[in-house]
């Protein structure tokens, strides 16, 4: 396989068979490696289900739900040292809600087939939307990345995105040193990161889709930790480049 696609799951089951056909489909040069947080509503069991019918399809599973950068960084792990997943040249980021359209995935693999250490599926550049998103989730999200844009002078315009394709060797360089966030500020960071190591990054426009089934992990005290932690993250990337 080309391509590993990492997908974190908690609480999931309602979307898990939908989001794995179609990035099947989309990508056939891909193999899926779900994190699943120990969901109380059956995911981790719905996935082993499909691991057992489709080889391109593995599950990793954690004993509790422990943020999503922790979960991040168990799939990454997989995909940069298992041996099953030596001949891969490309990782991704997806969420398992559908909201990233798994259409958009060729596009993402392409650009770092094409160069590109780091590709980013992002709502805010020139094509890039919302569907069925209040004008003021948009100001949010927006004022969100400018906000830790500036704080962090990374020229990119969707930070927080988590649809993402890593070329391997730019991820292994990525992860080499301490991920200090845990929650939302992780996509974050990691952009602040690479901007950090001079890799070449680029933002491909998608539509976002807003979840049909089961209920966002996004919260208002998610949202206010991501903003000190920007902070923190600030002081942290100015240590390192003393």
């Amino acid at each position: 396989m080309e391509t590993v696609v990492i997908t974190p799951t908690y609480n999931e089951r309602q979307n898990v068979e939908a989001f794995a056909a179609q990035v099947l489909s989309a990508a056939p040069d891909c193999a899926l490696l779900f994190v699943d947080d120990a969901s109380p509503d059956g995911t981790g069991v719905l996935l082993d289900q499909m691991a057992a019918r489709e080889p391109r399809i593995a599950v990793r599973h954690r004993h509790k739900k422990n943020g999503l950068g922790p979960a991040y960084l168990a799939g990454f792990a997989d995909a940069l040292h298992a041996p099953h997943y030596h001949g891969a040249r490309f990782v991704c980021e997806m969420d398992a809600d559908l909201s990233h359209p798994p259409t958009r995935l060729p596009a993402l693999i392409a650009a770092c087939r094409d160069g590109a250490d780091v590709a980013i599926g992002s709502r805010w550049v020139s094509g890039g939307g919302t569907v069925a998103w209040s004008r003021r989730r948009q100001w949010l999200s927006r004022a969100g990345s400018l906000y830790a844009r500036t704080l962090l002078g990374v020229p990119i315009r969707d930070l927080t995105a988590g649809f993402v394709c890593y070329r391997r060797a730019a991820l292994a360089r990525l992860v080499a040193d301490e991920i200090v966030s845990n929650g939302y500020c992780f996509q974050i960071e990691l952009k602040a990161r690479a901007a950090k190591l001079g890799l070449t990054m680029v933002e491909l426009p998608i539509l976002f889709q807003e979840r049909q089934a089961g209920t966002s992990k996004m919260t208002a005290s998610i949202a206010a930790e991501a903003i000190v932690k920007v902070w923190h993250l600030r002081r942290t990337l100015r240590r390192g480049a003393s």
